[in-house]
């Protein structure tokens, strides 16, 4: 079946290009576009738990959370040096 739709330049461009490269024509490109598309499922997805810590009193006075060798510092603090080489 032959259609009319309305697709902006640049991305028309870069669809011509990936069906070129795929050595398929822009019509299959486009219909394999759409099939995809009907096919995903529109189930919304499980919402992702975010660990919380809601314990203690925060970070420590004084770190300095920019500074890599800083927190590096404070992970081994109290670590014997044996343990650290």
């Amino acid at each position: 079946m032959r259609t009319t739709i309305s697709i902006h330049n640049e991305l028309l461009e870069s669809a011509k290009l990936r069906a070129r490269e795929r050595g398929i024509t822009l019509g299959q490109l486009v219909e394999d576009g759409l099939r995809r598309e009907l096919a995903a499922r529109d189930e919304p997805s499980t919402p992702v738990e975010i660990p919380v810590f809601r314990g203690g009193n925060g970070p420590r006075p004084g770190v300095d959370f920019t500074s890599n060798r800083a927190l590096y510092e404070l992970l081994d603090e109290g670590v014997p040096l044996e343990k650290l080489r």
